[in-house]
């Protein structure tokens, strides 16, 4: 545990920063998984709103700075592949 007071000061904003990345991604990999089972299943009607919402949240994770752009782009760009084969 750090002596000075900025030190500690980071320690709480570092670990409440920590908490709130950690929940945004968790957030993220639920919808992303929440599109593989529907598009798994084959149901293009569930993939479509899943593919939406999981999209959205991979956009949100890049502005909060959990992602890169670059893994958001590969990501967004392997759903949609995943979405065009059910059609």
């Amino acid at each position: 545990m750090p002596n000075i007071k900025s030190a500690k000061k980071r320690v709480l904003i570092a670990e409440a920063r920590n908490a709130k990345n950690k929940a945004e991604k968790s957030e993220l990999k639920t919808a992303i998984k929440k599109f593989e089972v529907a598009a798994a299943d084959g149901n293009r009607t569930e993939a479509d709103g899943a593919y939406k919402v999981a999209v959205k949240k991979v956009d949100q994770a890049v502005a909060k700075g959990v992602l890169h752009k670059n893994t958001a782009s590969h990501r967004k760009s392997a759903m949609t592949l995943k979405l065009n084969k059910i059609g």
